[in-house]
Formats: C-alpha cells, sequence, structure tokens
C-alpha cells in the first residue's frame, strides 16, 4: 500500500527528536471551520430554475455541520451571491471541481426529506419532459413546516403492521438487499412458509383478477391495464374496495403501495374502502386541501416509515413509500392528473417511470380506456385485466340514445328537443324508486349566448369575448373581461334580443325544477361538488366529474348535450366523451335505464350501447397511428412570441425524423399580446432525443438571458 504521507503508525519509527522537529500543520484561517473529516464534499441541487445551470454543484461541508449534513436534507447555500435553498443529494471523497469550493452556509432541516429513490424519480421526470430538477422538486417535496418537524415523531395511528395478516416490514441498514426492495423474479428462500392463497373478494369477477392479487401477495411486480366493472350496488361503487385490496396483498407481499386519483372525492372513496380492508391508520390521504401543517404531518409519517400506504390527487406520486410494490392510478384520461406547473407531467407517465425504476407493480384502472393504455397493452409492457361478457352485460346499464330511428318514428320532436319524451319517461319512471342522475356538459346558466335574429355569437364590445348570462333575471356580462353588456347590439343585423346557444346545468336544474315541482332539485358542479345523496327521490343535475354517489346507485340517468362535448376541436374528443359518459353511467344500479341524447351512429355511443370501452381504444390509438398522433409518437409544442418561437425553432439541432408544424397563432384572452405555438413531432423512439435537444436550446437561450421565454411542453393533452 502506498502513503501519501506518514502516517501516526510510521511515527514510532522514526528518532523522537525528529518527531519533535517536525513542523506542526497549518492552522485554518481564522473564523472558517475545518471541513469534515470524511466525505467533505456535498453534491447540492440547489433550488435555480435556470435551464443552463440544471445540474448539481459540488461544496465543502464544514465540520461543524458534518452531523447534520446527511443526504436528503434541506441546506442554505451561496450560489451568485445570493443565499438560496437547494437539496443534498449525496456526499462524496473528492470534486472534479479544480478550484475552491464554497461550504454549506448551514443545514435548515436534518430531516432527510428527499430519498434517493425520488431523486432519481425526479431526474427522470425532469429528464422526460424537458424540465429542471428545481421545477420537479417543488412538486414532489412540499414546503417545509417546522413545527411539525419538531413534533414527537411517535406513532398517531395504527401501522400498517397492525393490519391483519399483514407482515411487519423487515428491520435492514439503508442500502442491503432488502430496504432497495425486491425484483419480481427473485424466489423465496426455502424457510418462508407460503403466504395464504388471496382473498379476491370484487377480482373475483375477473378471469385475470387472482393471478393478479396472488403476484401481488408473492413480492412481484406484475403491469395491468384494468377495465372496471359499472354499477353501484349498496355498498357503493366496486373500484374503491377493488383497489384496497390490491393494495392489501401488496401489504401481505412485504411492500409498500401508492394511490394517484384525479380529485378529492374519489380519494374520499378509496379513503373509506381502505381503513375498512386494512384498518384505520393504517395508510394516509394527501390531498391539496389539507392545511400546508396537516399536508406535511402525513407526508413526514410516509418518508420516516410510519405508513405504508398512501393516496392522493396527483402530486401523491411523488410520496416517499419505502420499497414500493405497487403504484395504482384511477382514471387516467382525467385531464386533472396534468400538472398544470412546469414541467407539465402526467401522473401516469410519473407512475410509470417509479414502477420500472423500483420494479414495482403498476395498475391503471377506470371505466373508460386510455390510447395510451392500450399502447401499453400493445407493446406487451402491461397486461389487461377484463371481466367475462356476461359478467358485463349482467352489471351494464340499459342504455337508449334519444336520436334512433325507432324513438324518432314515436316521437318526431325528439331531433330538436332538449329533453326529448323518451328522457321524460325515463326520469319519470326513475323517481318512482330512487334518485335520478341528469348530467349536463355546461356550467352555468347560459354559458353562451347569440343574436335572436341571425344566430351570431354574441360578443363583447370591448374585448371581443363571449357574452353569458349568470341568471334568470341578470344582465349579459363579458367571460373574458367581465364588463357589463347591458346595451349590447348585434354588428351584423342590429338587433338587441339574444337567445341561449348553450344551456347550463343551473338553467337545467331551473327547468327540471318546474317540470317536476314534487322532486328535491340538487346540483354539483363548479360552484359546490356534492360526495353523496340519499336513497330518497331526487333530481342530481351535475356537471362531468361532479356527479355524487348515490345511496344504493341511481335508479336511471339522461347525458343531455351530447353535441357539446362531441363537437368539441380536440384530438381526445371521442376518448373523452365516452369516458365521461362511461364514469356516470357507472354510478346507476345495475340494469338502471340510461338515456344519451347524441346520434345512435357515432363511434362513441356505439362503444357506449355495447359497454365496450377496450374496442374504441384500440380503434382510436389504430387511428392515431396512422395519422402520426400521440401516443403513437412523441410531441412537443413550443409556445411564446413569434420571434421567440421561430428563433429557438431556428437554434435547435432536432433529432432525425423530426417534423416541425407551424408556427401557427394561438387565441389569446388579451388583444395586445400575439402568441404563436409550433409542434414538433418526433417518432417515439426519438423521444429522449427530442426532450433532449429541446433543453439544450432553452438553456441556450435561458443563458444568454433571452428577453421572451418560449414554453416548451411535452405530450400535452390539448395537441389539436
Amino acid at each position: 500500500m502506498t502513503h501519501t504521507g506518514p502516517s501516526s503508525d510510521d511515527d514510532a519509527l522514526l528518532p523522537l527528536d525528529a518527531v519533535r522537529e517536525r513542523p506542526a500543520p497549518a492552522p485554518p484561517a481564522r473564523g472558517v471551520p475545518e471541513p469534515a473529516a470524511t466525505l467533505p464534499v456535498a453534491r447540492i441541487a440547489v433550488d435555480m430554475p435556470l435551464p443552463h445551470l440544471d445540474r448539481p454543484f459540488d461544496y465543502l461541508v464544514p465540520a461543524p455541520l458534518d452531523a447534520e449534513a446527511v443526504p436528503g436534507a434541506r441546506v442554505r447555500v451561496r450560489f451568485a451571491g445570493k443565499l438560496v435553498g437547494g437539496f443534498l443529494l449525496e456526499r462524496v471523497e473528492s470534486s472534479e471541481h479544480e478550484g475552491k469550493l464554497t461550504r454549506l452556509e448551514r443545514v435548515v432541516s436534518a430531516e432527510p426529506v428527499l430519498t434517493p429513490e425520488i431523486a432519481r424519480l425526479a431526474r427522470a421526470v425532469a429528464d422526460r419532459y424537458a424540465g429542471t430538477l428545481a421545477d420537479v422538486l417543488r412538486l414532489a417535496v412540499p414546503p417545509r413546516h417546522a413545527r411539525v418537524e419538531a413534533e414527537t415523531p411517535g406513532e398517531t395511528g395504527v401501522s400498517s403492521a397492525a393490519v391483519s395478516g399483514v407482515p411487519a416490514p423487515p428491520v435492514s441498514e439503508p442500502g442491503s438487499r432488502t430496504s432497495r426492495g425486491r425484483g419480481p423474479d427473485e424466489s423465496q428462500s426455502p424457510s418462508t412458509v407460503p403466504a395464504p392463497p388471496p382473498e379476491a373478494g370484487p377480482w373475483a369477477d375477473y378471469p385475470d383478477g387472482e393471478a393478479f392479487l396472488t403476484a401481488l401477495a408473492g413480492g412481484g411486480s406484475p403491469r395491468a391495464v384494468w377495465t372496471a366493472l359499472p354499477g353501484t350496488g349498496p355498498d357503493g361503487p366496486g373500484w374503491p374496495a377493488a383497489i384496497a385490496v390490491a393494495v392489501r396483498e401488496t401489504l401481505r407481499g412485504g411492500r409498500g403501495a401508492l394511490v394517484v386519483l384525479p380529485d378529492g372525492k374519489d380519494v374520499a372513496l378509496a379513503d373509506a374502502a381502505l381503513s375498512a380492508v386494512l384498518g384505520p391508520g393504517a395508510h394516509v390521504a394527501l390531498t391539496s386541501d389539507l392545511g400546508p401543517a396537516e399536508r406535511y404531518r402525513r407526508w413526514l409519517r410516509v418518508a420516516r416509515g410510519r405508513v405504508r400506504v398512501a393516496i392522493g390527487t396527483r402530486g401523491a406520486a411523488f410520496a416517499p413509500v419505502g420499497d414500493l410494490g405497487l403504484a395504482v392510478i384511477w382514471d387516467d384520461g382525467d385531464d386533472l392528473h396534468a400538472e398544470r406547473l412546469a414541467p407539465y407531467p402526467h401522473a401516469r407517465e410519473i407512475l410509470a417511470l417509479r414502477a420500472h425504476q423500483c420494479r414495482a407493480g403498476l395498475l391503471i384502472g377506470g371505466h373508460a380506456r386510455t390510447a395510451e393504455a392500450t399502447r401499453l397493452i400493445a407493446t406487451g409492457w402491461a397486461g389487461p385485466v377484463l371481466a367475462a361478457r356476461e359478467t358485463v352485460r349482467a352489471r351494464a346499464p340499459r342504455v337508449h340514445p334519444a336520436g334512433d330511428d325507432s324513438e324518432l318514428a314515436r316521437d318526431e320532436a325528439a331531433r330538436a328537443a332538449r329533453l326529448p319524451s323518451l328522457a321524460w319517461r325515463a326520469l319519470r319512471t326513475g323517481l318512482e324508486t330512487g334518485p335520478v342522475l341528469v348530467q349536463v356538459p355546461r356550467r352555468g346558466y347560459l354559458p353562451a349566448l347569440a343574436c335572436q335574429s341571425c344566430r351570431a355569437p354574441a360578443r363583447c364590445g370591448h374585448c371581443g369575448g363571449p357574452l353569458a348570462l349568470r341568471g334568470g333575471h341578470a344582465v349579459p356580462y363579458c367571460r373574458w373581461c367581465g364588463r357589463i353588456a347591458g346595451e349590447w347590439r348585434c354588428p351584423a343585423c342590429g338587433s338587441a334580443r339574444m337567445r341561449a346557444q348553450v344551456v347550463g346545468a343551473r338553467r337545467t336544474a331551473e327547468e327540471l325544477g318546474r317540470a317536476f315541482p314534487s322532486v328535491q332539485v340538487k346540483t354539483s358542479g363548479k360552484d359546490g361538488v356534492l360526495a353523496t345523496v340519499g336513497a330518497a327521490r331526487a333530481l342530481v343535475v351535475a356537471t362531468p366529474g361532479a356527479e355524487p354517489v348515490a345511496e344504493g346507485g341511481y335508479a336511471a340517468a339522461v347525458l343531455l348535450d351530447g353535441w357539446a362535448l362531441l363537437g368539441r376541436p380536440d384530438l381526445r374528443v371521442a376518448e373523452e366523451t365516452l369516458r365521461r359518459w362511461m364514469n356516470a353511467a357507472a354510478l346507476l344500479r345495475p340494469r338502471a335505464e340510461l338515456v344519451v341524447l347524441a346520434d345512435s351512429s357515432v363511434l362513441a355511443v356505439q362503444a357506449l350501447l355495447r359497454w365496450d370501452p377496450v374496442t374504441h381504444a384500440e380503434r382510436e390509438l389504430a387511428e392515431r397511428t396512422e395519422l402520426g398522433f400521440p401516443p403513437a409518437v412523441r410531441i412537443a409544442t413550443l409556445t411564446g412570441s413569434p420571434g421567440a418561437v421561430r428563433e429557438m425553432l431556428g437554434e435547435v439541432a432536432l433529432p432525425g425524423g423530426t417534423q416541425v408544424l407551424g408556427p401557427v397563432p394561438i387565441d389569446s384572452p388579451r388583444d395586445d399580446q400575439v402568441r404563436e405555438r409550433a409542434m414538433v413531432r418526433a417518432p417515439w423512439e426519438a423521444g429522449p432525443a427530442l426532450a433532449a435537444a429541446l433543453k439544450g436550446a432553452v438553456g441556450v437561450r435561458s443563458a444568454r438571458k433571452a428577453a421572451e421565454v418560449v414554453r416548451v411542453c411535452i405530450d400535452p393533452l390539448d395537441v389539436i
């Protein structure tokens, strides 16, 4: 072994005078503490969202901070002359930086809030969406609440180890085989007692359900796309109980679970189901309506390993569940799963990346199926979990399109009527046995007005925005600038009279209240979302996604204004319409009557009639593949001022096979802002190269301090 200098053992071999004459090491400069004796270099993810600085930086760990400066801790450092925050990623022996390292200023908290798994996931998400690590970490780690951290870290509930039949997590050192997780191909040791066969529960209705649960209980990592059965019985919808059973089997396999749902209403359903199956205190729910202290308190319980199951909305996709064995996302087609903040990731893609990195299972569930989930099956990455057709027919509602030939023969006015006689009969019959549901696509009273004479859309004279009505005795107002348009006149024909172009949920509730004067009318929408309604007869008017769960299920339902959903200029219009219809229809009792006001020849209506979302999704994927639309290809949008977008397109080095579409002008609420958007389309396999190229181009603009920002979004929902 070669030594760079004499050690203390070598001193024993030297004469005593030689040892005394050796000069002492130079003391550190006054006021500057010595560096840590071991691993003196800390790699810091600085909270700096500038794209050209998206990399870790090395800092020197002072000896007084040696014990507190642990990986995952929040720190404060000097960066560009300012004191900024960051996360300590790791500590190493030396740095590749040739100059002098700046020291850590202080450790904000020694709590390791950023685990290595979440740090790797955040880096992968940033690279996938051409974003920065700092932006992703803002989504992944909640703000610190010092008082909550200072609380006694004792148990405030029952851990998952106390759940009947669920083994306690093994105690292991960080970095050991057990702490890193278990792969799906690792076999049990000969001394392991075989686990009893799982209780299938709701999964007994699916031919592959028991095999899926067995794989989870055995510590495996199955990946499945689950098409849930419709129908709501005395115990409510069946999907929350099915998710709870899958989580229970994952815990029996010795691993943790994570469930991501679209909104608080679905979180409440899953929360109740998990409490019934696992017992109270075995999981935590992370939602945006919690206060900062309570949310951070629950998040810390997960980070400290107090609980091994977390559920919540899209932000919970980054919850630090240890030894993750199953990630679940329900209704992945809901746009609430798409993050509104940069770099605009989707919860489905986050969980897929996490399942791949952690060798965990993934369950994508819903009553309908997205083209993205169908592609995972087509590529062999995941398998389908479907019920038999006989079971589906026994649970699905009886669907009647209001525009079919037989109904038009009986009622000639059904083609033009908003509520034809078929819908009235369904509502009247359903009210005899319980509540009925009326789904209205638009919220508000009259959200769109037109001229009574020439049918031209009514526009604001100041900004050109659409005019609307808030109530029956209100004055028209502009939905963009809010100005009152009491003296409006049509610029085309001069008429001062208006008519409703679109009828909202509140106006529909008002009309139904007059038609059924003895029945209570309840509304659920933007102004207030109802979670549940009782079993008594009632008319429930709700917008898509805000339908409350009825006790025992709805006796009937009417889906109004199908043209408003199907007529939107959107690539996903058919898929989204079918998803909204099926989610509402799934709240009905088995074999209840459902009336949809849409042409029966539309493919989405046909899929609803047969209750066959799988064939519809497969056709949708095939058509998008032929036309070169997501998810068959990767698409990025560049949005900004015309000059900035064109400048960036001229500088970026795109990968081979890439096609640039546009740029084209886009609508802007302000007349003084001219915005354009360009689409960049690349083959699926060129997705990583496309993201890297766009991120590099954004970094170049950031480094030279370009005045105008170009927003880059990878695989956005609103492609068209």
